[in-house]
């Protein structure tokens, strides 16, 4: 699939003149002439728009954008009615056109008309984001823009538009993997009132034995809302696996991510504005910083970064002054991490349940980072209204040079390949998978490949409890390709959730577990998928020898 038109923005202040004056200007475009720029007004009337939208939508005292007048009129086509929940919606609605119109206008409103034609008529979404380099205004909502009160928030269209922050300052991206699964790195903080109920779990939080259960309760939601599937998209989810980690330390933390491939890191807990990228208490006597954490990611390539935690997309401040690219998100941007999603302010626990829930689904659906953000927020939406905030409070931050892609789609009409050393010329001895019951069955391996799991898409369905949808593949690789190695054999390859257990021939060795790695095969290995207790099936290759193999 061709990738998405992307449309990128600057905003920052004109420093030589009247500080209310910013230049915006397009850095990316996908035509030659939409390269433009344009100098614009900080009016008063945004002021106030902004300042009465934090009077009923900030829990906490923003920054003041850049100038906030003593008086606040009333908004112009809104009239006390005693009607509230009508009148906030005109107030949230206010300030997001108030924003578009501020942001779109003259020719940088040219260039995204341009850019939004060439979507359309290549019939994919238009990829917009905004790079804010002025500190002040990274507070500001610009995820509920809107062209009109007609049109939806540029961070719901996702038919239309993909939004995402970004900025231009960065590392280039590093190598990423292509992966079929979705592999989490589950990390419960510090509290920020600790002893007090946390986002997602007990209801007295602060023993290690409850913040354990929090976390069993956590990985349980995400695994559940990963499996369960989207009417979006009809193909089967890809699997997932959290592993959970409980206030860990910095060390303990690292060591994780160093020893695991995930893909996905999520943190739950207390964070604070700071320099560096700010500071995540892993618990009451450890923290680590943003730029510490963000080389970690790039080495160890996660793709994702969530963090359910107060001010992860907020610059640290020096007195009244905020300080430039000192955000969390903006910092693991700057390093070279891919995707950064990250809360404007405190959220809700249900509120952020009900995020995590649409967001893991989606992304178990292979959607792209940034589409799979605008249809949880949709789900904040529909549950919690347009006049609460809860949908304006994530914030995603994507690298430039990110297409967003955490878990390579299946192609269509093509049967997916384990690895792309993987034979499909007709090369490889003919094998199977036997049971060793009598008669005994027989699963061919056809195509080079056979897939186990409970999945009924499977080649071999298994229905049991411990073993995962998509648990396992056998396949063979060719010692020409470039990742075939020294000799051209099978190799089961395990993505599960519980392993699969190895036993060769002869069993000197025991049964040996395999969990999200590879291992070659012989012929007459054993195999139990999911539990060790489970039946044996047994791997044949027809015409080898299995004494004569490594």
């Amino acid at each position: 699939m061709p990738p998405n038109p992307c449309l990128s923005l600057a905003i920052d202040r004109l420093k030589a003149v009247e500080p209310r004056h910013y230049a915006i200007w397009v850095w990316e475009a996908p035509f030659p002439g939409g390269h433009v720029h344009h100098d614009r007004l900080w009016t008063v009337s945004l002021d106030q728009a902004w300042q009465l939208w934090q009077s009923f939508f900030a829990p906490h005292n923003l920054a003041e954008v850049p100038h906030i007048p003593a008086s606040l009129p009333p908004i112009g086509e809104v009239e006390s009615s005693g009607q509230p929940r009508s009148y906030t919606v005109r107030v949230m609605q206010h300030l997001g056109i108030s924003l578009w119109q501020w942001l779109f206008d003259g020719p940088i409103s040219t260039s995204l008309s341009q850019s939004q034609g060439i979507s359309i008529g290549q019939s994919l979404p238009l990829r917009l984001r905004l790079e804010i380099r002025d500190p002040e205004l990274i507070t500001l909502p610009w995820e509920i823009m809107q062209s009109n009160s007609a049109r939806q928030p540029v961070s719901l269209n996702n038919q239309q538009i993909l939004f995402s922050r970004t900025t231009s300052d960065v590392d280039p991206l590093p190598p990423l993997r292509s992966e079929q699964f979705l592999n989490i790195l589950l990390v419960l903080g510090q509290d920020s009132d600790f002893g007090s109920s946390r986002s997602f779990g007990s209801p007295a939080a602060g023993t290690h034995l409850n913040l354990e259960q929090e976390a069993a309760a956590l990985a349980h939601l995400l695994q559940q809302a990963a499996e369960g599937g989207n009417s979006r998209n009809l193909s089967a989810p890809a699997p997932c696996h959290v592993t959970t980690l409980v206030q860990p330390s910095p060390a303990e933390l690292i060591e994780k991510l160093e020893q695991g491939s995930y893909n996905v890191l999520f943190y739950e807990g207390h964070g604070s504005p700071a320099p560096d990228g700010g500071l995540l208490f892993l618990r009451p006597d450890a923290r680590i910083n943003g730029t510490e954490l963000a080389h970690v990611l790039v080495r160890c390539q996660v793709k994702l970064a969530v963090f359910n935690a107060c001010w992860g997309a907020q610059s640290d401040r020096h007195g009244k002054q905020a300080l430039p690219r000192s955000s969390l998100a903006e910092v693991l941007i700057h390093h070279g991490v891919p995707a950064v999603l990250g809360m404007r302010d405190t959220i809700a626990n249900h509120e952020a349940v009900s995020f995590i829930q649409e967001f893991a689904k989606a992304l178990a659906q292979r959607s792209p980072i940034d589409e799979a953000v605008a249809i949880a927020r949709q789900r904040l939406l529909s549950l919690y209204q347009f006049n609460q905030p809860a949908w304006t409070l994530p914030v995603l931050y994507m690298h430039p040079q990110f297409d967003g892609e955490l878990i390579r789609p299946p192609a269509e009409g093509v049967t997916e390949i384990p690895d792309p050393s993987v034979s499909w010329l007709g090369r490889n001895p003919p094998a199977y998978l036997r049971s060793l019951t009598t008669p005994p069955r027989i699963w061919p391996v056809r195509g080079g490949v056979l897939r186990v799991g409970r999945g009924e898409s499977n080649d071999v369905v298994l229905q049991r409890i411990e073993i995962s949808r998509e648990h396992a593949e056998i396949f063979y690789r060719d010692a020409s390709s470039p990742n075939g190695g020294n000799e051209s054999t099978y190799w089961l390859k395990d993505i599960s959730r519980y392993g699969t257990w190895v036993l060769k021939p002869g069993g000197t060795d025991g049964w040996r577990r395999i969990h999200r790695d590879e291992v070659a095969l012989v012929s007459r290995t054993q195999l139990k998928f999911g539990d060790i207790r489970g039946q044996a099936l047994e791997f044949v290759i027809e015409g080898a020898n299995s004494q004569h193999q490594n």
